[in-house]
């Protein structure tokens, strides 16, 4: 599952992929696709890295075994490539986005961003960009 918002939002300088600490029932509905990362945000807090306000619904048969939908969840990253993290996140206006949830060998991954906050004109030049492609696709269909 992706994050559309984050890359309207943010012009994306640099991404990384991190491992998240779960329990297992969060591990089932993540699979089953009960997971929200429009409104998550990441911070470096004490040479760690945690992902804040994701929301993975609770497991319907996990009982007493789920936990609070939106705990903060430690990322798993090399030593180094947190303290790159940290160097751009010490930069004005550099933010760290989280961008896809999605499995690889049977392991939760999240792709990460550092991002900078896009203006308004930013965006409007983008959709913009974005109908003048569409516009090409479809005359270029059209001569075929």
């Amino acid at each position: 599952m992706t994050n559309r918002k984050a890359r309207h939002d943010y012009h994306i300088l640099e991404t990384f992929d991190a491992g998240i600490a779960l329990v297992g029932t969060e591990v089932k509905s993540i699979r089953n696709g009960r997971a929200n990362i429009q409104d998550a945000y990441c911070k470096v807090e004490n040479g760690e890295v945690w992902i804040h306000n994701m929301h993975i619904s609770p497991f319907e048969q996990g009982s007493r075994w789920n936990v609070d939908p939106r705990r903060p969840r430690k990322l798993l990253f090399h030593r180094r490539e947190i303290e790159t993290l940290r160097t751009h996140l010490e930069q004005k206006g550099h933010t760290l986005v989280p961008l896809a949830l999605y499995f690889q060998r049977g392991f939760a991954k999240l792709e990460v961003g550092v991002g900078r906050g896009k203006k308004l004109y930013d965006k409007r030049e983008d959709i913009a960009d974005r109908d003048r492609e569409r516009e090409l696709r479809r005359a270029m269909a059209g001569r075929e």
